[in-house]
């Protein structure tokens, strides 16, 4: 894929970044329940690699935040934090697995992100954001017993979304 066909991939998940959750907070408790913003950044970082998946971390929940107020202004850095992570490591482990079946490197790239980028988004929580505030119960509860629905939604949802991407020829 050109750089320019990257930055247009890119810049359509930020835009996903901001449309995704006013469309799925709208109905209570789906928004928070899956996660929408985190979609467009695997997309992006398994899709484009881990520099433009980093970058739609970043620039996603804060176009958000400006445009929307979600998410709020106090916990926009943490959840950057986040999706930068998620975007990075799911291209970092596209670039790095190869198995030899396509699926299997989205899988395992996703997955991985997953838990390296709650872990990491963790870290960064307790050493900068809540310094002395912030526990392991919080962490657990937080970044992976409150997540796993939207966890499972990803697995399921990211996959679908890259097989139909490459059936209409959008990406290789």
């Amino acid at each position: 894929m050109s750089k320019i066909k990257k930055l247009i991939f890119c810049a359509v998940c930020v835009s996903f970044c901001v449309v995704l959750p006013m469309a799925l907070h709208a109905v209570p408790g789906v928004g928070s329940l899956i996660s929408p913003m985190h979609i467009p950044v695997f997309l992006c970082g398994l899709i484009c690699g881990p520099v433009w998946g980093g970058v739609c971390g970043i620039m996603g929940p804060l176009l958000s935040c400006v445009l929307t107020q979600m998410p709020a202004a106090a916990y926009m850095p943490v959840m950057a934090v986040e999706l930068f992570f998620y975007g990075l490591i799911s291209g970092v482990g596209m670039k790095l697995i190869k198995t030899g079946k396509y699926y299997a490197n989205v899988y395992i790239s996703l997955g991985v992100a997953m838990i390296a980028g709650r872990l990491l988004a963790g870290v960064a929580q307790a050493l900068v954001f809540s310094v002395g505030s912030y526990s392991l119960e919080v962490f657990v509860s937080s970044y992976f017993a409150g997540t796993l629905p939207g966890m499972a939604v990803h697995l399921i949802l990211v996959p679908a979304v890259i097989s139909a991407l490459r059936k209409a020829r959008i990406v290789k």
